[in-house]
């Protein structure tokens, strides 16, 4: 049981930390100007697999999209359900994965 706790923490660790590295990618390759115009898919897919509080404090810090309104509605919405999710995970010992 306690390898699953590692496994899963590594997993949080390891997707916010890619969140991470995708904003800053995204800004570095497409410029502050925002002359190029690049597709949310990404973002969201990580939002979704567990990187929305990432992505959401490093568009702040970078000040990268800001005014993508979808992306600042989105993204602490899917921040609550991650950490809800977590916990729920946490608390439950992963039992809900046996059924």
């Amino acid at each position: 049981m306690v390898l699953l706790y590692i496994i899963f923490g590594v997993y949080i660790a390891a997707i916010n930390f890619y969140a991470v590295l995708l904003i800053k990618s995204q800004r570095d390759e497409y410029g502050d100007n925002g002359s190029r115009v690049t597709g949310d898919g990404k973002l969201i897919l990580t939002a979704l697999l567990g990187g929305a509080i990432a992505l959401y404090l490093s568009m702040f810090i970078m000040r990268y999209r800001l005014k993508n309104l979808l992306l600042m509605i989105l993204l602490p919405v899917l921040g609550v359900l991650n950490v809800y999710f977590f916990v729920i995970a946490f608390r439950s010992g992963f039992t809900f994965f046996i059924l």
